[in-house]
């Protein structure tokens, strides 16, 4: 298994677990729960091969990653009423699906040969499409909509610094430290508060 393809496992899988907590706390059936696990897990990668024109698409390539999301929404189905908050699970999973998602959105567009903005698109895109898909299905405020948090902000953090570090380090090390990056930003929004200035309405001058 190629470092991409460990990514995109990884990245599916955690994914999954969000997308099948989400589907928990709307109280759906076991089908319900491996769609949206499905939906949740391989939507990013989707949205990022389509864009690339990359074929076949990952999970078309590789059916296993889908039999990964099954099981992974079946683990929940049997085992989230053992949880004290689903939400906070799913919050701080959905963060660690992200510090690996991005990572592998970079390694596809660079391995495609793509230039540094669309590598960097494609990390964003990849880390934050699958979750979005998630949050809009099961009626949720999107996380990487809630208002000031580090999310879209960290995928960008850990894609920036993958392309940068790319020049000083190999790829691997390069995928690592964005990982790391994009993890430690999520978290400490998560954790202290970490976030951006908002947009607040002013009065119009006379």
């Amino acid at each position: 298994m190629t470092l991409l393809e460990a990514l995109d496992y990884a990245a599916a899988f955690v994914f999954a677990l969000t997308g099948a907590l989400a589907a928990s706390r709307a109280q759906l059936d076991i089908v319900g729960f491996a769609f949206v696990a499905s939906l949740t897990a391989v939507g990013g990668g989707t949205t990022r091969d389509v864009i690339l024109d990359r074929n076949p698409i990952f999970w078309v390539a590789d059916p296993a990653i889908i039999g990964v999301a099954v099981s992974a929404a079946v683990l929940v189905f049997l085992t989230a009423h053992l949880l004290e908050s689903r939400l906070r699970v799913l919050t701080w999973l959905d963060a660690l699906a992200l510090s690996v998602a991005v990572p592998a959105g970079v390694g596809v567009a660079l391995a495609t040969g793509q230039h540094w903005s669309v590598t960097l698109i494609m990390g964003i895109a990849t880390g934050c499409f699958g979750g979005l898909l998630r949050d809009v299905v099961c009626n949720e405020v999107p996380l990487v909509l809630k208002q000031g948090e580090l999310y879209v902000t960290a995928a960008f953090a850990g894609a920036g610094t993958a392309v940068l570090a790319l020049q000083v380090m190999p790829e691997g090390a390069a995928l690592l430290a964005c990982a790391a990056v994009t993890f430690a930003l999520r978290a400490g929004s998560l954790t202290f508060g970490w976030r951006l200035p908002v947009y607040r309405a002013r009065p119009p001058r006379p």
